[in-house]
């Protein structure tokens, strides 16, 4: 089992599918910074918030705290917080195999910190892989019904790759 640390898309995406356990189940360790916790933690996300706090209370999820808060400061423009607060805290602690982060231009900035990441699509794949799901594509349309946004490029893509088209 490995470590990783999440943004908020991805962990807002597979409660949604009512899917959250796929993490522990795959990972083993998963974290997440303050900033992802508050941002999951709104009035506006309140049940996603419960759920978070059941996964935190069973010891699924730890909250981090990362270092280098100037450094974010400065950095906050073309990304959130807590997005980089999951990308510096997978670049400063050596045992986080990867940064599950959806986000494009996150995915882009956390390459340049040579910060390997994985997104929702790539958990389901891995998910399917090891038989905790059947499928990705009813999980893929769900996530598009709850509002995810999903290229049709990468949809077929993914369909594609996993034999399901």
């Amino acid at each position: 089992m490995s470590k990783v640390i999440c943004n908020a898309g991805p962990i807002i995406g597979l409660i949604g599918l009512g899917k959250l356990h796929l993490l522990w189940e795959l990972f083993g360790e998963i974290v997440i910074s303050e900033a992802v916790h508050q941002e999951i933690c709104t009035p506006s996300h309140r049940s996603d918030a419960d759920i978070i706090k059941n996964a935190i209370g069973n010891g699924h999820i730890k909250v981090i705290k990362v270092g280098s808060q100037g450094m974010i400061e400065s950095m906050i423009g073309k990304l959130h917080r807590g997005e980089l607060e999951t990308i510096l805290g997978a670049k400063t602690d050596s045992d986080i195999q990867y940064a599950v982060i959806d986000e494009k231009a996150a995915r882009a900035f956390a390459a340049t910190m040579l910060v390997d990441t994985i997104g929702i699509l790539g958990v389901l794949r891995r998910a399917k892989t090891k038989g905790l799901i059947e499928a990705v594509k009813p999980q893929m349309d769900k996530l598009i019904q709850n509002g995810y946004r999903i290229s049709n490029v990468l949809y077929e893509q993914v369909l594609r790759t996993e034999k399901e088209i």
